[in-house]
């Protein structure tokens, strides 16, 4: 379920960075304003609204078709999956729901919609987005709605939206990496049988980080490095099974694998604060900053410390 969950958050972080890009690559004269008004530009905020709700409307059916229309539905009801994955699927949910809110403010303050307004209407479309794929999660009898989930979601667009609103800038960034493992072999199934399934489904391979700017500590005349951050992250390995690990599939035995924890200390590259003549460059650099920079890495775990010469 938390991987399906995970396809579904993606399918509509897709589309809307498909819509805002190619709303902001509408010529200028039709829709700019003047350039002493400082105000709501209403052509970009209608096109912002109508264009935003087509594809709320049409991932909403999208999802509904490819999901659950077919499955038995049932009254609201909870589950609790807080012991799968080792979490690393809560992870990816408050990433998500990160980066929707980002998208979503960058679309508002394009449309002229001040700073604060921005901050917390689009940084809550992520959680509004995935607390309605719980509700229908709740309604089917196969899935339920998931507390850990919204915990989730919440930390997501509440990391985005309080330094929008503290420092007017994100100074701690959640971040992705993947890397494939030899584990989907045992599960193809559940871990994915192609390239992309695997980065997509394999929590093996997925690390998630917190990435800190040192520089936007520092005095403004500092010379340190605007693009240098420190990063923290956490990930797990040995898991052929979302809460635990089968012995057999189909009467054929599995080996035995170890599910444990590991956690990553290593540099990263800010890519927003690098600035180009471009601003549509600017704005696909500070998008790209989902992806965690390969880098030098300490990893952490019950099996002691291992370095990275370059870990993805």
């Amino acid at each position: 379920m938390a991987t399906k969950k995970f396809i579904k958050t993606t399918f509509l972080l897709f589309f809307l960075l498909l819509f805002i890009s190619s709303a902001k690559g509408q010529k200028p004269d039709s829709l700019s304003t003047d350039s002493t008004n400082t105000g709501i530009n209403k052509k970009r905020l209608t096109i912002l609204i109508a264009g935003g709700s087509a594809v709320y409307i049409g991932t909403m059916y999208g999802l509904y078709q490819l999901w659950y229309k077919d499955y038995p539905q049932s009254s609201f009801h909870f589950i609790n999956d807080n012991d799968e994955w080792l979490q690393l699927d809560k992870c990816g949910h408050a990433t998500s729901t990160y980066y929707i809110g980002m998208v979503g403010y960058e679309s508002f303050r394009w449309a002229g919609v001040d700073k604060r307004k921005s901050a917390w209407y689009g940084g809550s479309l992520g959680f509004v987005y995935l607390t309605v794929i719980e509700i229908l999660d709740g309604f089917s009898a196969e899935w339920g709605a998931s507390g850990g989930d919204l915990l989730a979601n919440t930390f997501g667009s509440a990391a985005f939206i309080s330094q929008q609103l503290i420092w007017d800038e994100q100074r701690f960034q959640i971040k992705w990496s993947v890397h494939f493992t030899d584990y989907a072999q045992y599960r193809p199934d559940l871990l994915g049988s192609t390239y992309l399934e695997r980065v997509i489904k394999d929590y093996n391979g997925q690390t998630f980080w917190i990435s800190g700017n040192i520089h936007s500590f520092l005095k403004k005349e500092s010379r340190f490095p605007k693009w240098l951050n420190v990063s923290a992250g956490y990930g797990g390995e040995g898991m052929i099974g979302a809460s635990s690990n089968p012995a057999e599939i189909d009467g054929v035995p599995l080996p035995y694998f170890d599910r444990y924890r590991q956690f990553y200390f290593a540099p990263d590259i800010d890519l927003s604060r690098i600035k180009t003549r471009s601003p549509t460059l600017n704005l696909l650099l500070k998008y790209l900053g989902i992806f965690k920079f390969p880098m030098p890495t300490l990893e952490f775990s019950k099996k002691g410390v291992k370095f990275h010469p370059l870990y993805f």
